[in-house]
């Protein structure tokens, strides 16, 4: 995730109960419920094709928002569920938690990439394949991280970075359990090419070559 955290705007339901949401429905909305953080739970409902759009980006259950709500306190929200239409598959109804600067959460942090141009393995002509360029991490909703940076300064041709090779921010810790690979820095295909051309003209020197007499 990276730059602002990105708003989702919606406004207050008049009503409540199974009559109030399909009167939303017939409106072009999807009504949903704001609930958690010490507050009183908040009817709400956001623009069918808005939320639409918003859950064809991607990740929507994993991304941190600020709720827009008209009259309301902006709040920092993170979505705890979506119903959909069995048929449609389409959203009939949201689920939105509000989180306390205590609160963790597991979101997607953007990866930045420093010093490439200054990297030993990429001048030597070494190329930078990025594996993740976001992690998922745990972190506090307090203390959200815009990204994590990776130094190559002093990479190497042919290193792998691993996210145990990154520092992570304070109260900063990986979703997946494993150490898995973000990027590394491979030989350009050219000189591969070139070294298995060597290895075998070396073959068929060695099969020309005439046998020892004995």
């Amino acid at each position: 995730m990276a730059g602002e955290i990105p708003d989702l705007v919606a406004t207050v339901r008049t009503g409540t109960g199974k009559g109030a949401a399909r009167q939303a429905r017939r409106n072009g909305d999807v009504p949903g419920i704001v609930y958690g953080g010490g507050s009183d739970p908040l009817a709400i409902n956001l623009p069918f094709n808005y939320l639409l759009t918003k859950l064809r980006q991607g990740r929507f259950m994993s991304t941190l928002f600020n709720l827009k709500v008209e009259g309301q306190d902006d709040v920092r929200v993170i979505c705890r569920g979506v119903q959909r239409d069995v048929v449609k598959d389409l959203p009939t109804h949201i689920d939105l938690m509000r989180l306390k600067r205590t609160s963790r959460v597991k979101l997607f942090i953007h990866v930045d990439f420093d010093n490439q141009e200054t990297c030993p393995g990429i001048k030597k002509g070494g190329v930078l394949t990025i594996v993740r360029n976001e992690v998922e991490l745990d972190v506090l909703a307090g203390d959200i991280p815009d990204h994590i940076t990776v130094d190559l300064a002093n990479a190497q041709m042919g290193d792998v970075i691993h996210i145990s090779d990154v520092t992570l921010p304070e109260g900063a810790k990986p979703v997946i359990d494993r150490d898995f690979v973000i990027a590394n820095i491979s030989a350009p295909r050219a000189v591969l090419a070139d070294d298995g051309d060597d290895a075998d003209d070396t073959a068929a020197a060695s099969e020309e070559a005439p046998a020892a007499d004995a």
